[in-house]
């Protein structure tokens, strides 16, 4: 792990240099794949590197976790409540019962919310996905998707655990139940209906799993496959 983080933030660091930035803006959640992220750009960039928690209907320990690892790291971070503006978009597009479609207006909003800080400090958008959600399409496309660089999308969920033990991310984020915040009571593994450690054994082809579980995870990779595409241009 202590190689892999270094790999990580010298990659960071070239990556930037390359772009001719000046740093890295990102997410706090509160959740583990951020705080992995925040403390890597951190090492990498100093002040440079600045944290948004983005609360928009939030679990309130969400934002709590999230202060609380900033502080811990000794970072730059500002708080963008985007309750106000989440009830504007329902307010003027209409009101749905499709829950998926309003729940990922939250990302959406947090990536135009990273990008305007991006903007004005001359930094790059640094995302969280980790291999696991990227190969079942477990994000919110040009949502939380839409960013300049993925330090951990080689990297499954068990894998960033590790990498977070390493990096001395507090316990209470390490172990905290994953989730997109999407709704109360939304967790990641009650979603896709199987646990990160099954899905991550799969993807390494260390563990056959079950055939319906193998069939579960093909389909949701199969179905996620233009989320991990650019759009599709017409050629003549």
């Amino acid at each position: 792990m202590r190689k892999i983080s270094m790999k990580i933030i010298s990659w960071l660091t070239e990556m930037v240099e390359e772009a001719r930035s000046e740093g890295v803006v990102f997410g706090l959640s509160g959740g583990i794949d951020s705080a992995v992220v925040a403390a890597l750009c951190k090492r990498a960039f100093g002040q440079n590197a600045l944290g948004i928690i983005m609360p928009c209907y939030s679990d309130p320990q969400d934002e709590i976790d999230a202060k609380k690892l900033a502080s811990s790291l000794e970072m730059n971070f500002k708080v963008v409540n985007l309750d106000k503006t989440f009830d504007e978009i329902i307010q003027a597009s209409g009101n749905t019962d499709d829950k998926m479609a309003m729940a990922n207006i939250k990302p959406r909003l947090r990536m135009t919310a990273l990008y305007y800080h991006a903007a004005i400090n001359n930094y790059l958008v640094v995302g969280s996905e980790n291999k696991s959600e990227w190969h079942t399409g477990y994000f919110t496309k040009h949502g939380d998707s839409g960013v300049d660089l993925l330090p951990l999308a080689n990297m499954v969920k068990t894998q960033v655990r590790m990498l977070a033990k390493h990096l001395d991310i507090l316990e209470s984020i390490i172990y905290k139940t994953p989730s997109a915040g999407l709704w109360e009571g939304q967790t990641d593994e009650a979603e896709m209906g199987f646990t990160y450690d099954d899905l991550d054994s799969y993807i390494q082809s260390k563990k056959i799993p079950s055939v319906n579980l193998r069939k579960k995870i093909d389909r949701l990779h199969l179905l996620s496959e233009h989320k991990r595409r650019m759009p599709e241009m017409f050629s003549y």
